[in-house]
């Protein structure tokens, strides 16, 4: 009888923390604090989760339209010169809104908050960095026509790397300093007059008898500074 009586207490206090945590979620189960902006949810979890599903991207985008994202807020109010982030979410090929979006980061202070993955855009916007990202402000990036791509991966911007290979192999006696071509630090140009055999009188009047005036742009012809011009004429403009 005794041993009765222990069952039953057990099972009553089962029912009763069962029903505590439907009855009050966000006291049971949660995982900790919501973010401000969600903070009036507190209390109501069922906005972002399905019963034994969790939180689904479909409850998210049941408030935030996709087509209104990085546009306008929930209410309707246009975000114009406040949202400093682009309307790129359009652009996804699935609402996964969970991969980025951390909604209780109190939940594990020490974790880092998921990174966006650019395989989540579609493949014609992969390579439109500009389009969400602005480039930096200095003489390395002053050219805004090349893609970053060039010198960027996807999987993370840093580090960068560039195949010099592809504009002007460095080999022989061009195995030089980035100095000693881009002056002052800026790498969006370059001069081959930095060293004493390539003093500008002597080029011109050396391509001045093979009828080439413009010398402005050496790697146009000199493709690897390895030996004579390489392509299939001057520029005689």
């Amino acid at each position: 009888m005794k041993r009765g009586w222990v069952w039953a207490l057990v099972g009553a206090n089962l029912v009763a923390i069962i029903a505590l945590v439907f009855a009050y979620p966000h006291l049971m189960i949660s995982p900790g604090s919501l973010i401000p902006a969600h903070a009036t949810l507190a209390e109501n979890c069922s906005s972002c989760h399905a019963p034994f599903l969790g939180a689904t991207a479909e409850r998210c985008v049941s408030c935030h339209a996709v087509a209104d994202i990085g546009i306008r807020t929930t209410t309707g109010a246009v975000l114009a010169g406040q949202n400093t982030r682009p309307a790129f979410h359009q652009a996804l090929v699935t609402q996964a809104c969970l991969s980025c979006h951390v909604e209780h980061p109190g939940a594990n202070p020490g974790a880092r908050e998921p990174t966006f993955s650019h395989a989540l855009l579609k493949e014609t916007m992969r390579n439109q960095c500009s389009s969400c990202h602005v480039p930096p402000a200095d003489a390395l990036h002053a050219d805004k026509s090349a893609n970053c791509v060039t010198c960027h991966s996807q999987n993370g911007w840093k580090p960068a790397t560039f195949d010099h290979d592809r504009f002007f192999p460095l080999i022989g006696p061009h195995k030089a300093t980035c100095t000693t071509c881009h002056s002052k630090g800026n790498f969006s140009t370059y001069t081959c007059f930095s060293c004493h055999e390539h003093e500008p009188g002597r080029v011109r009047a050396q391509h001045l008898e093979e009828g080439i005036r413009n010398i402005d742009n050496c790697v146009s012809c000199h493709r690897s500074g390895d030996g004579e011009g390489e392509a299939d004429g001057g520029d005689d403009d």
